[in-house]
């Protein structure tokens, strides 16, 4: 999939298949959202009116309020890629979301995924 159809994609599709995901593994929405929150400093109600305006991916973090001074320390790899040597800060930004979500998935602490 190119660069730009990912930036076109609407938060909103991609929102609820990060739910399902998280939720069959186990873990809460809340939980979800406090790594969301975390990463992009959205509260729960500035996800939920992403949500509502159907906000593309290029717009929900161009219109993040901050992101994690400690986003750099996420590392490893999705979709076959080190989410660390991404060039695009975009697509590193989606990659870190995708990252944060996997690692919520498998049962990763809550504080780690934090990197608190």
């Amino acid at each position: 999939m190119n660069a730009d159809r990912v930036f076109q994609m609407p938060f909103a599709d991609i929102y609820p298949l990060y739910a399902k995901k998280v939720e069959r593994k186990g873990r809460t929405v809340e939980e979800l959202d406090e790594v969301l929150c975390w990463l992009t400093g959205y509260d729960k109600q500035g996800l939920d009116q992403q949500i509502a305006q159907q906000a593309k991916l290029a717009d929900f973090f161009e219109h993040a309020p901050r992101i994690h001074p400690n986003a750099d320390k996420i590392t490893g790899v999705i979709c076959g890629v080190r989410v660390e040597n991404i060039e695009d800060p975009l697509m590193q930004r989606i990659r870190w979301m995708d990252k944060l979500v996997d690692e919520l998935a498998k049962g990763k602490a809550l504080a780690k995924i934090l990197r608190a």
